[in-house]
């Protein structure tokens, strides 16, 4: 197990995107980093809590009905 924590990882990550955009300036960045980081949220919670969504609403301090509107969102679930 890496001692890197997710702070530092999405830091990293950010830099990365920046240095990449070489001085183009970035559009909607906050959307596009909560969409990148909830689903394999989603995915890795329900997985651990094998896919029950009441379970996984708890663990994640959400509403069963809103943890299932991000699931449709994300394509995990019909």
């Amino acid at each position: 197990m890496s001692s890197t924590n997710l702070d530092d990882c999405v830091r990293a990550s950010l830099e990365l995107y920046f240095a990449d955009l070489d001085g183009t300036e970035p559009a909607g960045m906050y959307d596009m980093l909560v969409r990148a980081v909830e689903k394999p949220l989603l995915e890795v919670v329900m997985a651990q809590a094998d896919h029950n969504q009441s379970k996984a609403a708890q663990w994640l301090g959400l509403n069963r009905n809103t943890l299932r509107k991000k699931l449709v969102e994300h394509h995990l679930i019909d």
